[in-house]
């Protein structure tokens, strides 16, 4: 069972939707990934990282589609790229990447509440 965390504590997570505007290879990465391009609008901006989402789709699929994303960890580098948010999904029944995404378009930056 997971820890109990305050309204406090989900207030500093910054749950946010971005449109991704690039995707291409990312070879050399240990596993398969995209590298990602994602706009998240407003002073946020184009914002890129790096995705295991590799088994259902490819590159061109993702361009035009809305994320879910974390905006506020530090970045991180993986390999020769500066990951810079966490694209969020859920793994599918074999351990796959199913992206989380908005139900209906809303604006780029917009924040989960």
């Amino acid at each position: 069972m997971s820890e109990t965390i305050s309204w406090d504590d989900f207030q500093k997570v910054e749950i946010k939707i971005g449109t991704v505007v690039r995707a291409e290879e990312f070879p050399e990465a240990r596993k398969p990934a995209y590298k990602v391009w994602v706009d998240f609008g407003g002073d946020s901006g184009v914002k890129k990282s790096s995705a295991q989402i590799t088994v259902h789709y490819k590159p061109e699929d993702l361009i035009g589609r809305q994320i879910v994303a974390v905006v506020n960890f530090p970045p991180m580098q993986i390999g020769p790229i500066k990951s810079e948010f966490l694209l969020t999904g859920f793994y599918d029944e074999d351990g796959a990447v199913v992206i989380a995404q908005p139900e209906r378009p809303v604006p780029n930056g917009a924040r989960l509440v």
